[in-house]
């Protein structure tokens, strides 16, 4: 087994030894004309480096992916601490406060100086985990800048101008709930 093929050739007298040496002397000649390594050897190597880079690449890529993942998680977990540090109880709230969550109407319940704090724009109403939170505006102003989605609420007395207003023309009654 550890002959080589042009020797297993021999023994078996299907060549003879002059044929042999003007093989391995041509062989020879073929290695010293490409620099002394093989063609076939050289194309290996260089698969076999593609190959590795190919594989550095996506590793980079994946290892990019997984630092990106860990830093929105811990941004997320920055802004749910950030709201539960500085939400303000509403647990005696007897008056309903409505406003929008995407395309759904969502209502939570306010005590009355809350309700008009939220009114004034000096509270702001946001969304932590799978509920709502009231925070200041100051504590709001942060976490938009951080996640627009998160904020839902955000009154700001005379944002509107008079001129933009189709219904400036008409009272809304102080007691209007809805």
């Amino acid at each position: 087994m550890g002959n080589s093929l042009q020797d297993q050739l021999l023994k078996a007298g299907l060549v003879n030894e002059q044929k042999a040496k003007q093989t391995r002397s041509a062989k020879r000649k073929k290695n010293k004309q490409a620099g002394g390594k093989a063609t076939a050897g050289n194309e290996d190597r260089q698969r076999v480096q593609q190959a590795a880079a190919e594989k550095a690449t996506r590793d980079r890529e994946l290892n990019r992916q997984r630092e990106e993942a860990a830093r929105r998680k811990a941004e997320a977990n920055e802004l749910r601490q950030l709201i539960h540090a500085h939400r303000i109880p509403r647990r005696d709230g007897d008056v309903p406060y409505s406003f929008l969550d995407g395309d759904s109407l969502k209502r939570i319940y306010v005590t009355v100086e809350q309700q008009g704090r939220l009114a004034g724009g000096k509270l702001a109403v946001v969304r932590q985990d799978m509920g709502y939170e009231l925070v200041s505006v100051e504590i709001a102003e942060k976490i938009r800048s951080r996640d627009r989605s998160l904020v839902l609420v955000l009154n700001r007395p005379g944002e509107q101008s008079a001129e933009d207003d189709e219904y400036a023309d008409y009272k809304v009654p102080d007691d209007l709930m809805w």
